[in-house]
């Protein structure tokens, strides 16, 4: 961290303020602390998270590209938190700490291999990077967070360990019966199992893989489930009647967080506690790290080792994405359940629809639409 170039909006290393001591319950990523008699364990959380931030001395992107993301990376950055966060849930559990020093286990291995910045590596800055150009971005442009959203669902499907299933609810709606069929895919429309020919192993992101080789909760048929719902909640500003729902959604257990931020300055968002949210800071420049030759990962950088930063609810974009782990069909339906009562409540304002109902899409004309013959998306949900 000595190496690490501060950038123009993060505080320097020894200015970074306390944890407040409060009275208010603290919520990190569906759990709740005490700041009072818990502080160690909320640092503790904190810092378990994965940290990833811009980088330098990399190979060039592309093979002719950038060789540092400073400027531009913020969002891809946490979209690789955000992700990172569901793959330490699926691998190593929401209640694995992180140690500085102490050995490192295989699993978690695996996943920083899968984020170090170099070509190979699934979820690294270059991928990422060279993805988004299907996705109208060209390297070294911003991204939104829908746009990262896309693209992590797209490079998830070369993740035959992880065997994610990636969602990305549009138009502010969560279709529940879309979901079941992604993580379910050899059930047929219904719900009813498909006939299939004796003997015959269900495919995941390309790989056949014997009956030994599944864990005992992949037995179930469920392909472990990342919901990403992109949202506007204002227009320039964060509508304040949107605050407390967005709130309630750090204390969902399934929580992934939330990406956003300031405009053209993305974080990613693990917590509040009162009015303020607690988030990791992507804006400092660090090192490129490489392997070691045991296949260790030096692994210092990749964890926040500060307390973290704090944001007052009102200044973040009105532009996010939510994000919710769902490990098992269970957590899903559990998941369903918590929204319904979420919604239920009359002093929370709703800021995505959950249905279970076909969602019908269909195109019109707009005739107030400022480029001629323009056709708007209509989604609609059919009971």
């Amino acid at each position: 961290m000595d190496a690490a170039t501060l950038t123009y909006d993060t505080l320097g290393f020894g200015e970074f303020e306390d944890f407040p001591e409060t009275s208010e319950p603290v919520w990190i990523l569906g759990k709740e602390f005490n700041a009072l008699t818990e502080k160690d364990d909320i640092l503790s959380d904190v810092t378990s998270r994965l940290w990833f931030t811009y980088r330098k001395n990399f190979s060039p992107i592309g093979g002719t590209g950038p060789t540092s993301d400073t400027g531009w990376g913020c969002m891809l950055r946490c979209g690789q938190m955000i992700l990172g966060e569901a793959l330490v849930c699926r691998h190593l559990g929401r209640d694995w700490r992180w140690v500085r020093g102490q050995p490192q286990r295989g699993q978690y291995i695996s996943i920083l291999n899968a984020f170090l910045d170099k070509k190979d590596s699934y979820y690294s800055l270059h991928q990422i990077a060279q993805m988004g150009v299907g996705e109208g971005k060209s390297i070294g442009q911003w991204y939104g967070p829908n746009t990262v959203a896309q693209v992590l669902k797209k490079l998830t499907v070369f993740d035959s360990w992880s065997r994610l299933a990636v969602h990305v609810a549009m138009d502010n709606t969560v279709v529940m019966e879309e979901i079941k069929r992604l993580c379910m895919p050899w059930l047929d429309y219904g719900g009813a199992a498909c006939a299939e020919p004796p003997g015959w192993i269900p495919k995941h992101n390309g790989c056949l893989e014997g009956a030994c080789a599944l864990a005992e909760e992949e037995t179930a048929l469920w392909k472990p489930l990342v919901l990403l719902i992109p949202l506007r909640l204002g227009l320039s500003e964060i509508n304040k009647a949107y605050i407390e729902t967005l709130k309630q959604c750090f204390q969902l257990p399934q929580s992934l967080g939330v990406i956003g931020g300031k405009p053209n300055s993305a974080h990613y968002f693990i917590g509040y506690v009162g009015e303020e949210l607690i988030y990791l800071d992507p804006h400092t420049t660090q090192p490129a790290v490489e392997p070691c030759e045991d296949s260790q990962v030096p692994d210092d950088t990749y964890h926040c080792q500060h307390p973290p930063c704090r944001m007052h609810i009102c200044e973040i974009d009105p532009s996010v994405a939510v994000g919710f782990f769902c490990r098992t069909e269970d957590d899903f339906d559990d998941w369903c359940m918590r929204i319904r009562k979420v919604r239920r409540c009359r002093n929370l304002k709703v800021i995505f629809l959950l249905t279970s109902g076909v969602v019908r899409e269909t195109f019109y004309h707009s005739a107030t639409s400022d480029r001629p013959g323009f056709c708007l998306l209509k989604r609609q949900c059919l009971r």
